[in-house]
């Protein structure tokens, strides 16, 4: 498959594409524009200054079913997809990616038939190499990043081992994951370059000033993740986000994605019965 014929890239530094790709250590594979900045902003910072680490980041769907009010309300579909990859494309200039790759599938065909998806996915992972990928978590309440998710496991199942990541992380979005057990918390850093990550949200102007205060949202449960992660220390750090290891689905190949985020809300309701069994 050629993936200079499906896929509309950006690379900020304007190098060849081949070449943005294969410097590519952090990835994430997410079903949204801005999904990126709100679930990717500990990649993003990491690589932001850096000489050796390089952020590459792809969105699957074309945004055509956005929210939309205000100036944006009586925007079409089409009118719609065009501001948004503007703004996707802003934000990864504003944010020094390495690389952007927006493949433009309507969310419902990445839901009823994501084979296609599933291949294109699997080829810019292998032409990346990267070492570490964040999706969305299996415990997200999007049906659009729960169908992201299942399909970036099921490309990396397709590669040898040679050629898949080392971590595969699923990043909170619309759920929190303050709910995982604490040893299964992923704490991400998110405090690095607190203006830019203000910034990298606000570029979406059409969800931030069409009803959806994502810049808000995204930065207060940043800090109150930071706040509440222990009630018995003093905090260690100014902004966190929380992630779950999905590493283990694409190190065995025959888990089952429904039970292994099963045994982790499992893990959660065994928690909250310990407790209240204490003070009966």
């Amino acid at each position: 498959m050629n993936i200079n014929t499906k896929i509309d890239f950006e690379i900020p530094d304007k190098q060849p594409i081949d070449v943005a790709l294969k410097r590519t250590t952090h990835m994430a594979i997410v079903a949204h524009q801005d999904d990126l900045e709100i679930m990717a902003y500990d990649m993003i910072s990491t690589c932001y200054k850096s000489k050796k680490k390089w952020f590459f980041g792809v969105v699957v769907t074309d945004g055509a079913k956005s929210s939309r009010q205000g100036r944006f309300e009586h925007l079409t579909d089409e009118e719609m997809k065009e501001i948004r990859k503007k703004e996707q494309i802003d934000a990864a200039n504003l944010g020094k990616y390495g690389a952007l790759a927006m493949l433009d599938y309507p969310s419902e065909s990445i839901k009823k038939d994501p084979y296609e998806a599933i291949l294109v996915i699997k080829d810019l992972i292998k032409r990346s190499k990267p070492q570490v990928i964040y999706t969305h978590n299996l415990a997200d309440k999007h049906d659009t990043h729960i169908a992201v998710a299942s399909l970036v496991i099921k490309a990396i199942r397709l590669l040898e081992i040679k050629d898949r990541p080392k971590i595969l992380y699923g990043v909170e979005v619309w759920r929190s994951l303050d709910w995982l057990d604490d040893h299964d918390k992923i704490k991400l850093d998110t405090s690095r370059y607190p203006h830019l990550a203000k910034k990298l949200i606000q570029a979406f102007a059409s969800q931030v000033d069409g009803g959806k205060r994502y810049d808000q949202a995204t930065l207060g449960r940043r800090y109150a993740n930071a706040t509440y992660l222990s009630p018995h220390e003093v905090d260690q750090l100014s902004s966190i986000q929380y992630a779950m290891d999905l590493t283990p689905l694409i190190q065995d190949d025959s888990l089952d994605l429904k039970t292994f985020i099963n045994q982790k809300i499992d893990k959660f309701h065994q928690d909250v019965s310990e407790r209240m069994d204490r003070f009966k």
